[in-house]
């Protein structure tokens, strides 16, 4: 694609961004309150229980919080890993089903962002860089990575509701 063709398409999205935000994004003192109470839990598929144990929680440091199972598949794990501010990183195995690697589509996973002290953020950055984990860094706050079944997570040193040094909540 050209550098003309993506200005071309830059602007017609920004155009299109901005009639979105001025027709939806109410200013915040005319904002409803969610009727959530929050993200209970995102669950996500691992290959390898022990492997994906070992990453979340070891490398990671978020605790295994409950390995149970999966009500919905006989012999399949359902195990959760908290992720603080009661909030939960959960996880399906489908033992012999053959589910196919991981994968970016359409109304799927694109990534997960997991706000965490600045402290350690480079504590943890540091883990990733010795454990090899190839990762990305971007703005001096984000961390981009993938883990063993190749789902994008984020650590991000911003606080909750804010982003790059702006409130988006």
């Amino acid at each position: 694609m050209s550098t003309t063709d993506e200005q071309e398409r830059s602007q017609r999205f920004a155009a299109q961004r901005d009639r979105i935000r001025a027709e939806h994004l109410k200013p915040v003192s005319s904002r409803p309150a969610s009727s959530a109470r929050g993200l209970h839990h995102t669950a996500l598929i691992s290959s390898d229980v022990e492997r994906t144990v070992r990453f979340y929680q070891d490398l990671l440091e978020f605790p295994l919080t409950e390995l149970i199972e999966n009500r919905d598949y006989p012999g399949s794990s359902h195990f959760f890993f908290d992720i603080g501010n009661s909030n939960l990183l959960a996880f399906f195995d489908f033992p012999g089903l053959d589910i196919g690697p991981y994968q970016e589509v359409l109304g799927g996973l694109h990534h997960i962002a997991i706000s965490v002290e600045p402290d350690r953020w480079n504590h943890l950055r540091t883990k990733l860089v010795d454990a090899g984990v190839e990762l990305i860094e971007h703005s001096e706050v984000s961390l981009y990575f993938r883990d063993p079944d190749g789902a994008r997570l984020e650590l991000i040193a911003d606080p909750l509701g804010e982003m790059y040094g702006s409130h988006v909540l």
